[in-house]
């Protein structure tokens, strides 16, 4: 590499940078350095490189030219070229050439072939002239210079604004440049399409880019690696920051070299058209990969390249980080990858998701990248159309994953000598149950499912087919990461704790500024109730059941739902509706259908009796609701489709949303500044809620959240662990699995009998519907024993142990292998049998009337207002599953929990419920996960174990609270309410650790 020789003086000045890059480019990646007199500034081309190309590459195309324009072969050849520019874009000409009188064909640029065994085609590849210029003066009507044009065999790909820090400028001054002195009004390089592909405002620490120069509106986006989990770019040693650019370092090649560049405008850029709603045209926009999208598909693809199929790739990118497209790209990148044997990598690619909306969003996003004919398959009908594109061999398909565990796909078979790729949208519980084992056994079944003799052997193979397949690689695309996704599709790391493959971070994205931190507007309410009883000794109001029905009574009263509109309708047109000049939208996230319709009837009820014309609201609920012999729809409230509410509510005139279980998650409306929360939020459903507001849009620079339900503290917590990095304390222990059999086999209700009759026939393949009589007849001896047990709390326990030992089960048999057919024979009972079972009955007292009870009194208090933003090291790490859900109150139980919860409540004036009391549940499974500890409790009579247990209770509960937390805080004050719950939780460790000891 050669650079100009600087004076210390001039070394400071911004003319350096500038010079390192191009040197760097002509130096470190074979570039050539151009003159800037070698730029037609009318044709923006370096028409001579093109000649040079076409010249090597096509001789006889480029004879036939220079027969046929004698003396100007160049000169019409460049006339040729811009017309065809002007016409269809750089993009376009690049990937497709020129065609000129008399049927001349030429390819513009010579792209790296999937496969080398075609030597002429390397060749072709390898004689791409890439070249570089400095202080390009562009410009038809003043003398305004570039600092650095990029040419690919003549025609211009990017150009580059470049600052040096140390003269006081950045690449913010590099932008405000390109917005300010860059108009592309008559400037054929700055075109949009026309010109150059790409626009770069850089500096030596950082690099933005944009697609579109539009003066004051050009956006720039980030195009950094990431620097310790937030924005930025961490140090290369004896160079630059934004080296990464020129130079290849050991975890990539340089973006501009030729491998990559190349790669990038052949496979990655593509021209976006949307026609948005009310428009009368489609708009057009260029895609340019930003640094963490071409870095994960070109990591997953090397990946594969070297270790083959048969590997999992967990993919973590914050929601709104354009996903959907990095799917696109590398279901694309795969279904042509060969290895370095020049075999194909996959036979086919499989893209799944298991919702019907956001499969519809991906066909059209993967279809869209399609540039050959035919290699996308969307399976937008029956099973029957996926099962022949998988015999048919074709190389993309786009399915939901439900379509899988259809009978039509279960015809299937052949597949497993075939090779394929699995990318999985938004990976989370259906991914490690039924619907994932149905996937799994499609793409690996070798013949269709015939009559066995063995049928041991038959469990066994079912059981490892569960498992890893040599056949098949996995790739999980999620913002939010669970445990179970973390430990079925993580790569382990250094401590043997599973990882992301890829990592874009919550964290990083928001300081990027490519989205918006959804917490620093927050504003809670509490809701308060006076209720009083018509008849003081009903029957009916006894219980904690009949509580929550009370509770439902109240919250979806008229008057509650009047004021809680009051509230959100002024909010939205005070704070929310001024933004955007007035185009803001915002969502009203109810608890079920029918709080969403009459949330809605609420708000249009206040809108029309204020007179209020700049407000609209719209529902969106699933089905059909039945309130007061009314039945309705969303489509029939709104007044049209279901399929037609996405651009309905992005055009004009509508502004809130309603949802109840839609669009809560997978929905992308830049426009929505503000969202009103009035159902309760845990965790993950939290974060993927909430960041629907996070998208960006021009103008939008804040978002409201107005929480009827949820507290500051409560959405802090949940966004913390994908905040950064998502990990896990630990991973989950499998032999878990005996302790919830254990747990079943105490109701005596499952037969080990029964299971092998069962499984014999249901194991002997080649099932039929005459067979269904008889396995209905043995799985119903089982539940007319539960039947018999005459304890709804009980029964209800039962239920959740089975469900839990189902869910858990499927989980850990993709992870470790088992090796035990028992389980597997009991997955498949109780998976019969959990259908078999009755529905738990309706709670009493749920048809609370105006009869029963009078709304005295309600009122909405503000309580808290501010930011919840999260700072670098707030993460927390996930948790290992170890909790299943059913904990088996007794009746006793359930009465002294819930006077202890109500002397909290009393106490220290709070609203806590027993949902705030699962972590107490979470210390009393860790120390009973403590052998010596619980060998302790079994050993000694309770006033000798008691002493021992309460101090280890009262160490772990501890840091089971954060610091200020409510709960703590009254744990710790006072002594005599602290004391009451560690005996009661005591008292539920001694009964466990008891019956553990019996079915040792």
């Amino acid at each position: 590499m050669t650079a100009e020789r600087m004076t210390a003086d001039a070394i400071h000045r911004e003319r350096a940078v500038e010079d390192h890059f191009v040197a760097s480019l002509v130096g470190l990646q074979g570039w050539r350095r151009r003159a800037p007199e070698a730029f037609d500034r009318k044709l923006a081309l370096d028409i001579e490189m093109t000649e040079e190309f076409l010249r090597t590459t096509q001789p006889e195309a480029w004879k036939r030219l220079e027969d046929y324009y004698p003396g100007r072969a160049r000169q019409e050849l460049g006339i040729q070229i811009a017309k065809r520019l002007a016409a269809v874009g750089t993009l376009e000409v690049l990937r497709k050439g020129v065609k000129i009188v008399p049927n001349i064909s030429f390819d513009l640029c010579a792209f790296q072939p999937a496969s080398r065994l075609g030597a002429d085609l390397v060749r072709l590849y390898e004689a791409n002239i890439l070249s570089v210029m400095r202080q390009v003066r562009y410009s038809l009507k003043s003398e305004n210079a570039i600092d650095v044009v990029a040419f690919v065999n003549g025609l211009p790909v990017a150009t580059f604004e470049i600052k040096n820090t140390l003269t006081g400028t950045t690449l913010r001054d590099a932008e405000a440049q390109y917005r300010k002195d860059r108009s592309p009004e008559g400037e054929p390089l700055l075109t949009f399409k026309r010109g150059a592909l790409v626009h770069f405002a850089m500096d030596e620490d950082a690099v933005s880019m944009t697609t579109r120069l539009m003066n004051g509106r050009t956006r720039f986006l980030p195009f950094n690696r990431g620097a310790a989990g937030g924005a930025g770019n961490p140090d290369i040693a004896g160079d630059h920051r934004t080296a990464y650019l020129w130079r290849d370092l050991a975890d990539g090649k340089a973006i501009f070299s030729r491998e990559v560049l190349l790669d990038i405008i052949g496979n990655f850029a593509s021209i976006a058209r949307e026609k948005k709603p009310g428009a009368k045209k489609h708009s057009e926009s260029l895609i340019w990969p930003r640094f963490h999208q071409l870095d994960a598909v070109r990591r997953i693809a090397a990946d594969a390249t070297m270790l083959g199929a048969g590997r999992s790739y967990l993919v973590q990118h914050s929601a709104g980080s354009g996903k959907s497209n990095t799917i696109a790209w590398t279901a694309h990148k795969l279904a042509s990858l060969h290895d370095a044997l020049d075999r194909s990598v996959f036979d086919g690619v499989v893209v799944v998701t298991d919702r019907v909306v956001l499969d519809r969003q991906l066909q059209e996003t993967v279809a869209a990248f399609e540039q050959e004919a035919g290699v996308v398959t969307r399976i937008d009908g029956t099973s029957r159309q996926l099962r022949e594109a998988l015999e048919a061999g074709a190389r993309i398909i786009i399915s939901t994953i439900q379509k899988f565990s259809t009978d039509t796909v279960r015809l299937l078979s052949g597949m497993k000598g075939k090779r394929f790729a699995v990318i999985i949208d938004e990976a989370h519980s259906s991914q490690s149950g039924r619907q994932a084992g149905a996937l799994s056994d499609a793409l690996t079944r070798d013949e269709i499912e015939a009559r066995v003799d063995d049928v041991e052997a038959a469990v066994a193979a079912l059981q490892s087919a569960r498992g890893p397949q040599a056949n098949i690689s996995y790739l999980a695309f999620t913002a939010t990461p669970r445990n179970v996704t973390l430990e079925r599709f993580g790569r382990r790391g250094p401590d043997g704790m599973p990882v992301p493959f890829h990592l874009y971070a919550m964290r990083q994205a928001i300081e990027e500024g490519f989205i918006l931190d959804v917490l620093q507007n927050c504003m809670t309410y509490t809701a308060y109730y006076e209720l009083e009883k018509v008849i003081e000794d009903d029957p009916r109001f006894e219980g904690r059941r009949a509580a929550r029905a009370v509770a439902r009574f109240a919250a979806l009263h008229p008057t509650a739902m009047a004021q809680k509109a009051e509230v959100i309708v002024e909010h939205f047109r005070r704070h929310v509706l001024p933004e955007l000049e007035g185009e803001a939208k915002a969502m009203v996230v109810t608890a079920s259908r029918e709080h969403a319709i009459r949330t809605w009837q609420a708000i249009a009820a206040y809108v029309a009796g204020n007179g209020y014309t700049d407000v609209r609201a719209i529902v969106a609920f699933s089905g059909e609701k039945t309130i007061d012999n009314v039945e309705y729809t969303e489509a029939g409230i709104n007044g049209f489709s279901e399929t037609q509410l996405p651009d309905k509510f992005a055009g004009p005139g509508i502004n809130i949303l309603v949802v109840a279980e839609k669009y809560q998650t997978g929905f992308d409306q830049p426009k929505l500044v503000g969202m009103y929360v009035d159902k309760k939020l845990d965790g993950l459903q939290a974060v993927q809620t909430l960041s629907r507001l996070n998208r960006t849009h021009a103008g939008k620079d804040r978002t409201f959240i107005l929480d009827f339900q949820n507290g500051i503290d409560d959405i802090r917590e949940a966004f913390k662990p994908y905040f950064e990095a998502t990990e896990l304390e630990a991973l989950s222990d499998p032999n878990q699995l005996y302790d919830l059999v254990a747990r079943i086999e105490t109701f005596g209700l499952i037969q080990d009998d029964e299971v092998d009759r069962f499984c014999a026939l249901f194991f002997r393949g080649g099932l039929t519907s005459a067979d269904r009589p008889t396995l209905d007849q043995i799985v119903r001896l089982a539940v007319a024993r539960f039947a018999a047990l005459d304890d709804e709390d009980r029964q209800e326990e039962f239920r959740q142990l089975i469900a839990s030992f189902l869910r858990f089960y499927a989980f850990v048999a993709q992870v470790v292998p088992l090796a035990d057919a028992g389980l597997e024979k009991l997955y498949a009972y109780g998976s019969w049998l959990k259908r078999a079972l009755p529905s738990r009955a309706a709670p009493h007292g749920e048809a609370v009337t105006d009869d029963m009870l009078t709304l005295k009194a309600f009122r909405l208090k503000k309580e808290t207002e501010g930011s919840g933003a999260l700072a670098p090291g707030d993460g927390e790490r996930l948790k290992p599953i170890t909790e299943f859900g059913a904990k088996g109150y007794t009746e006793e139980e359930e009465r002294t929990l819930s006077e202890i919860i109500d002397a909290f409540n009393a106490r220290f004036g709070s609203e806590l419920t027993e949902a705030d009391f699962v972590r107490f549940e979470q210390v009393n499974s860790e120390i009973l996960g403590d052998e010596d500890m619980v060998a302790l409790i079994r050993n000694n009579s309770p006033d000798v174990a008691r002493g021992p247990y309460g101090r280890e209770f009262r160490s772990k509960a501890v840091r089971a609270f954060k610091r200020g937390n409510q709960m703590q805080s009254a744990f710790l004050s006072d002594e005599e309410l602290r004391e009451r719950l560690i005996t009661f939780m005591f008292g539920r460790a001694l009964r466990e650790a008891l019956v553990t000891s019996r079915l040792g």
